[in-house]
């Protein structure tokens, strides 16, 4: 008896955090893409980011295309790159804004261990505010990092930085389907 029992425990509790995972990409419900893997990447795009501003503006990208963008900061703060449509980099920035109070998030870098993170709501701990959706990335002042990512047909795709005021003072650019 208790092995029927244990088994849809089991289910339920992989179905419910499998739609966690799949939601949180991109911070919403959006068919953005999908991670890539190396094996697949067709081409690789060099970002510069500095304060506040990503070189190229824009990226030229076709549906099923695998890219892999190697993300330089020269600048002197912190800096993301974040795959998604506006809506979706909007509520990716009240998050962001949280992890700056809270202290996860400093302006030059990370803060105490994300995995410490204290918020939680009823008990349980509130899903995207640790910063690892598979369609960001943070980097640090001087700073190196690799995003690989798998492209689909949506359209207004953008790459953006949502530290709080970056966004809104043009450290955004564009997807453009081809």
């Amino acid at each position: 008896m208790k092995a029927k029992l244990i088994t849809p425990v089991i289910a339920a509790i992989t179905l419910i955090f499998g739609a966690t995972a799949i939601a949180s990409v991109g911070h919403g419900k959006e068919d953005i893409g999908q991670p890539g893997v190396s094996s697949k990447v067709t081409r690789t795009v060099e970002v510069e980011m500095g304060d506040v501003f990503f070189k190229p503006k824009s990226i030229d990208v076709k549906p099923g295309e695998t890219v892999r963008f190697v993300l330089r900061n020269e600048g002197s703060l912190l800096h993301e790159f974040n795959i998604g449509k506006a809506a979706a980099h909007a509520a990716h920035q009240k998050e962001m804004v949280s992890m700056l109070q809270n202290g996860t998030l400093t302006p030059t870098g990370t803060g105490k261990a994300m995995s410490d993170m204290g918020h939680s709501m009823g008990g349980m701990k509130m899903v995207g505010m640790e910063h690892n959706d598979p369609n960001s990335v943070l980097i640090e002042p001087g700073a190196t990092q690799e995003l690989i990512w798998t492209f689909n047909n949506s359209a207004g795709l953008q790459f953006a930085c949502n530290v709080p005021g970056h966004y809104q003072s043009g450290m955004v650019g564009q997807f453009d389907l081809k």
